[in-house]
């Protein structure tokens, strides 16, 4: 993953753990007060969403802990590679899309970020500026022309 999308992890960690974990222990203590817990929805509510942060913050710390990050800074820019963000244009449109190719983790398409995983990043993987890439999308076949690369 990308140094950008590892601190985006972390601090999404720390939300959970020091203000998300509070409101749902509070919450469930709240609910506990109100009397008999085997007929009370707000506890069981209340517990559930205590129990949701628990798993989240268990699978971003496994993430965080199994994470290799990749300093897209220091990356050559001749070939596009994990990290690069990459101009394309579009063949038969001359309608130009900018992705930056990061982990499976970091992926927001509105954003421009693909994942390393998808489609379009595998068939970029190894172009240069220049190159005219074939690849195979939902809604069809596209030809996309490299028209930049750069690794910030």
């Amino acid at each position: 993953m990308t140094k950008e999308g590892f601190t985006k992890l972390q601090e999404e960690l720390e939300r959970l753990k020091r203000v998300d974990r509070a409101q749902a222990i509070q919450a469930l203590n709240e609910a506990a007060a109100h009397g008999d817990l085997s007929d009370n929805a707000d506890y069981r509510v209340a517990k559930e969403r205590r129990d949701y942060i628990e798993g989240k913050i268990k699978e971003l710390e496994d993430k965080l802990a199994r994470a290799q990050v990749i300093e897209t800074k220091d990356l050559t820019t001749d070939r596009i590679v994990f990290g690069c963000t990459v101009l394309l244009g579009d063949v038969e449109s001359d309608r130009q899309v900018r992705y930056k190719i990061v982990g499976a983790d970091e992926a927001d398409i509105r954003n421009g970020r693909i994942s390393i995983n998808s489609p379009v990043a595998k068939a970029l993987i190894g172009h240069k500026i220049g190159d005219v890439v074939n690849v195979v999308v939902p809604s069809g076949k596209k030809e996309y022309e490299v028209l930049e690369i750069s690794c910030e």
